[in-house]
């Protein structure tokens, strides 16, 4: 009998006309920001060029189908009579879960909820360790078949005693809550030169969302968006997410993660911040503006330097995400580093998501 392999013609798994346009459709709603007109402008032109759809099911009965599966609704008056079509939050979860599975698709879900540290002792999570019994182990811990055997070879089968020596426990890894802000730059920079940032940024924030929702339900999440100003978004909004005529006032965003920072009781505090480009802009104390795009203004810069600096005495470490190679501005984001002694990453788009995930999970610290 003879081994080996048979190659055959790959025959895709079934989908439903629906399934097979949804899957375009989510990702084209997260392009567009939510506007679902928009999207089925996307659909009809797509449609037209690829034949996406047939007699038997066309892009008006997939809109139909979006209604009944309550993905879509209508929402008041457009100027022309007809009702507004929004998203339903029903499907703004669905988009989060598909940004997930996009950016870190072999990712299962824990029970647990927390990340493990490297202290094992009295913990939560098994490691497969075993260790002699010491008071105050949870009993809880307790390995029977180890603790069996060990009063065999103890004491002999003849005369079969259990003493407290003869206790083995499994050792365990504390889990420790963390608190994330996420910083997402929102100036003009993020759409210029023809180079989309913002959809790539809006997906790692959806996905790292239903991250931490799912796996870390004892973790906290708070987005902040920044441009001229810095404010606080919620994971709603996130699908809608769009550039705005900003500058980038990267002060304003540290001040504002910081604050949020300082009222979480956890001992485990970060800052992710997604940027492509310099600070540019600063609120002075008059309430004034102070912009200047022209290279890296050291007036600006030094703020954020002291920014960081008051982060780390807090404890709070800032981990930047820069989606530019620009010489100028990897000095100014090592400087900023060094302040923080916080950790950067130097990124195309499309390693953005697994790099910021691989950081979220490594990410384990020593709970207090």
């Amino acid at each position: 009998m003879k081994n080996g392999f048979v190659f055959t013609k790959y025959t895709p798994p079934y989908q439903t006309p629906f399934d097979k346009l949804f899957d375009i459709f989510k990702e084209i709603i997260t392009y567009t920001s939510g506007d679902f007109d928009e999207a089925i402008e996307w659909m009809r032109t797509l449609d037209k060029e690829y034949k996406l759809t047939t007699p038997e099911y066309t892009i008006d009965d997939f809109v139909e189908d979006l209604k009944k599966k309550n993905y879509i609704r209508e929402a008041g008056t457009k100027g022309n009579g007809k009702g507004a079509i929004t998203i339903t939050g029903k499907m703004e979860r669905i988009i989060r879960e598909s940004a997930l599975e996009q950016i870190f698709g072999d990712l299962k879900k824990s029970s647990g909820g927390n990340h493990r540290t490297k202290q094992v002792g009295q913990g939560d999570e098994q490691t497969g360790e075993f260790r002699s019994f010491t008071f105050g182990d949870s009993l809880e811990n307790l390995s029977i078949t180890e603790t069996l055997r060990n009063a065999q070879v103890n004491n002999g089968i003849d005369s079969f005693q259990l003493n407290e020596r003869d206790l083995i426990v499994e050792d365990s890894f504390f889990k420790a809550q963390m608190s994330t802000v996420l910083m997402i730059d929102i100036s003009h920079s993020m759409i210029l030169y023809g180079e989309d940032r913002i959809t790539p940024a809006k997906k790692v924030a959806m996905a790292l969302a239903e991250l931490i929702s799912t796996r870390y339900p004892k973790d906290t999440l708070d987005i902040i968006v920044f441009g001229n100003d810095a404010w606080p978004i919620t994971i709603k909004d996130l699908p809608y997410l769009q550039v705005g005529p900003y500058h980038t006032n990267t002060v304003a965003g540290l001040q504002l993660a910081t604050d949020i920072l300082r009222r979480k009781r956890n001992s485990n505090k970060q800052i992710f911040m997604i940027t492509d480009g310099k600070p540019s802009c600063v609120v002075e104390p008059d309430g004034n503006y102070y912009f200047n795009s022209n290279g890296l203004d050291p007036y600006i810069t030094e703020k954020c330097y002291q920014h960081a600096a008051t982060a780390r005495k807090l404890g709070i470490t800032i981990t930047t995400f820069m989606i530019a190679q620009d010489p100028y501005l990897k000095k100014f984001v090592e400087r900023f580093t060094e302040a923080n002694q916080g950790k950067a990453f130097f990124t195309g788009l499309k390693g953005l998501g697994q790099m910021i995930f691989e950081d979220y999970q490594k990410n384990r610290k020593k709970s207090k």
